[in-house]
């Protein structure tokens, strides 16, 4: 026997599936043609200001569950003291230099680096390899409000 037409379900008009990786792209266009994070800020600029300074991110490694956790909770915070009437900022932090850059200098150039080492001091690569690493960071859809030039990244 089909019992389905023996349940009580609810009648929507939602579709039964949310199909994220399509809408998510519409949001954020459409958040960015109203321009929502500039009209967030202008409505809250005489409210009680909270920063929420973020560390820098790990320069070597790739996004991975952890570094959601994190970007996750910290705009938990952000937006719920926004709710709560503050002036709510997020602001990312950079700190690409060092070690971590000189390895990935190494890693990308590899066997090249010897020969490119000539027509490339270390002072112009780690820059290079430094805003490369940062454009990555920053064009990853993570759809967090920051004041990072303004934008949702």
């Amino acid at each position: 026997m089909d019992y389905k037409q023996t349940l009580n379900l609810p009648k929507t008009k939602f579709p039964m599936k949310a199909n994220l990786p399509n809408k998510e792209p519409e949001h954020l266009k459409h958040w960015d043609t109203m321009n929502l994070y500039e009209r967030l800020r202008e409505q809250s600029k005489s409210k009680k200001r909270f920063i929420l300074h973020d560390g820098p991110p790990y320069a070597n490694g790739h996004i991975h569950i952890g570094t959601a956790l994190n970007k996750i909770l910290k705009d938990i915070i952000v937006r719920s003291r926004q709710m709560a009437g503050f002036d709510a900022i997020y602001v990312p932090g950079w700190d690409c230099h060092g070690l971590p850059i000189e390895h990935n200098v190494d890693k990308e150039l590899g066997k090249r680096k010897k020969s490119l080492a000539r027509s490339i001091s270390g002072k112009n690569a780690a820059p290079m390899l430094k805003n490369l690493l940062i454009s990555n960071a920053m064009n990853s859809n993570a759809s967090v409000f920051s004041e990072n030039g303004n934008n949702l990244i």
